[in-house]
């Protein structure tokens, strides 16, 4: 309907420009937005004030004019002029119930489209050190991650999911240096436990798989455990494969799935981290001092240079990442989103400046960031911080064994991403309208239920005979749902632009709020066959729209609560 009311817009300036009223030259940018108030009609539009400067003119008589240079349209019932010179869109009744039409017709791909159809893009996110369990910030990750999948392939998007395990550098040494320990015996309270050792109680669990000779595999290999506890070699490979197992695991029990597991060893072993180094250093925008070797980041941009060898030897952590998004760069992908926490906030200057050291043609902005801040959960008013496995943090799978999966990647997903977030398990838990999840599914639920009901009073209900029966539906709240309803493929697109798939779940609270208001005001089971028929069109209608929503988000969308 925007797309409708820009064309009839741009047909009225052709026509004014062809009958001298407007500079043959003036080509308008404007914008066609929902209105806030109901009084304000259905659309406005700000065109006739863009125009008034270059036109030399007043924006309400630069109004008046477009009104009456509009070409006919079924679909407008009026236009009217407010304030400095807005012009307000009021819909027709038919253009109204049209998109119970467009909504019963497309069923699962309503608000879908192909605007980016073939763009191949590559979604990176989660990418936890194999170390331990996947705490909630990664579990907040995951779930606007994968959300943003959804979304980029509703628009047409070519998808590559992509995990990147950082299963190199001093955090594995310190994990296999612990695990070493408890297969040994050891303790936290032992003097030779290591000063940065795991402490939590699956440590122990690796461990005790390690010495039971166990055989784990991962998503690209099998490790066998070789028993033997003086092999710190061993020990690593192992525990990285087990805990990798366990956080696949874990993601896929939270619905959560990958194209692609990329390994930062790689970087090492097939030489392109120092292939890397190499290409920055011929490039120029390398130097040695004190000791180290430093990229001149600030020449893109950055605070201070940055050391990429230490002293001592060895690289800082965003070399090898360089070289990783170099790889991506290689494989195809001209775009790249990164799902991260915010402590990678200072991470990007020095990747974006890397990317453009090597001048390769990686342009500037690439890869695009998304970053998520912290998560703190809630019970009974108090934080919890620690897990009985973790034992330091709280873990997706404590969350999702305590609330559940849909209400997990709900409260995750269902806030800014750049907004901490409170995650309160009792409301999560709570079978109430106050819990918003829930509170969405019910709708749905209650759709559901309006069909059960009517065949088991042996009623019955055809659809294509339904959609004739559309001017039936004419009150105001029957409009307002219609008016939601026609909204939802906006919102998918400027979610999936933005990527920002929070406001998918603020249109569902919405959409569910109004629903449930007309539905505890309105029967919809009546003798009045037309009315019944229509008002069940606008149910279902109702129902195909929270279902792809809620898909969006990972949701499931039950017929029953």
């Amino acid at each position: 309907m925007k797309q409708h009311i820009s064309d009839l817009i741009n047909q009225a300036l052709i026509n004014m420009q062809n009958g001298g009223q407007l500079p043959a030259e003036l080509s308008p940018n404007f914008n066609v937005d929902h209105t806030k108030d109901k009084s304000h009609g259905d659309f406005a539009t700000n065109v006739a004030m863009t125009l008034a400067k270059p036109a030399k003119s007043n924006p309400r008589a630069i109004a008046q004019m477009i009104i009456d240079a509009l070409p006919e349209s079924s679909k407008i019932s009026k236009v009217e002029i407010a304030g400095p010179g807005f012009l307000n869109f009021f819909l027709s009744a038919d253009s109204a119930q049209s998109i119970i039409n467009d909504v019963l017709a497309a069923g699962a791909s309503f608000g879908h489209n192909n605007s980016a159809e073939g763009t191949k893009v590559q979604v990176e996110f989660v990418s936890a050190n194999p170390t331990g369990p996947l705490h909630v910030g990664h579990g907040r990750g995951a779930a606007i991650g994968d959300c943003l999948c959804r979304l980029l392939k509703a628009t047409g998007h070519e998808v590559t999911a992509e995990f990147y395990y950082n299963d190199a550098g001093q955090q594995i040494n310190n994990l296999a240096l612990s695990v070493q320990a408890r297969a040994k015996n050891l303790g936290p309270e032992d003097d030779s436990w290591p000063a940065d050792g795991y402490q939590g109680q699956y440590i122990v669990d690796v461990a005790e798989s390690f010495i039971q000779g166990d055989t784990v595999t991962a998503a690209d290999k099998a490790v066998t455990a070789n028993k033997n506890v003086e092999d710190l070699s061993a020990i690593r490979d192992f525990a990285v494969a087990y805990l990798r197992r366990e956080q696949d695991q874990d993601l896929k029990a939270f619905g959560v799935n990958f194209d692609i597991y990329f390994l930062e060893s790689s970087l090492y072993e097939s030489g392109s981290v120092e292939a890397t180094v190499q290409s920055l250093i011929d490039s120029g925008y390398t130097y040695e001092d004190g000791g180290a070797l430093w990229l001149r980041t600030t020449d893109f941009g950055d605070d201070k240079d940055r050391v990429m060898r230490k002293r001592e030897g060895g690289y800082t952590y965003f070399v090898p990442d360089v070289a990783y998004h170099h790889n991506k760069w290689q494989r195809g992908f001209k775009r790249v989103v990164n799902e991260q926490g915010a402590d990678h906030h200072s991470t990007i200057t020095r990747v974006r400046a890397g990317l453009q050291a090597l001048d390769v043609g990686i342009p500037k902005g690439w890869p695009e960031y998304v970053l998520h801040q912290m998560v703190t959960v809630m019970r009974g008013g108090e934080e919890v911080k620690l897990s009985k496995r973790a034992g330091s943090y709280v873990t997706v799978s404590d969350l999702v064994e305590e609330v559940g999966r849909d209400a997990t990647r709900y409260f995750l997903a269902a806030r800014s991403a750049t907004s901490q977030l409170t995650f309160d398990i009792d409301l999560a838990t709570a079978q109430s309208n106050d819990n918003p999840v829930y509170y969405i599914q019910y709708a749905h639920a209650r759709c559901c239920a309006v069909m059960r009901k009517l065949a088991e009073l042996g009623e019955s209900w055809d659809q294509a005979d339904a959609l004739g029966k559309l001017d039936a539906l004419g009150e105001e709240a029957e409009n307002q749902l219609m008016k939601r309803l026609s909204q939802f493929p906006e919102v998918v697109n400027n979610a999936a632009q933005r990527l920002e798939p929070h406001t998918i779940a603020n249109y569902l609270r919405e959409l569910a709020g109004e629903f449930h208001t007309y539905y505890n005001a309105h029967k919809m089971i009546i003798e009045d066959h037309k009315v019944r028929d229509a008002r069940l069109a606008l149910v279902m209608a109702c129902k195909v729209v929270i279902a792809n929503g809620l898909d969006l988000l990972g949701v499931s969308a039950p017929e029953q609560m």
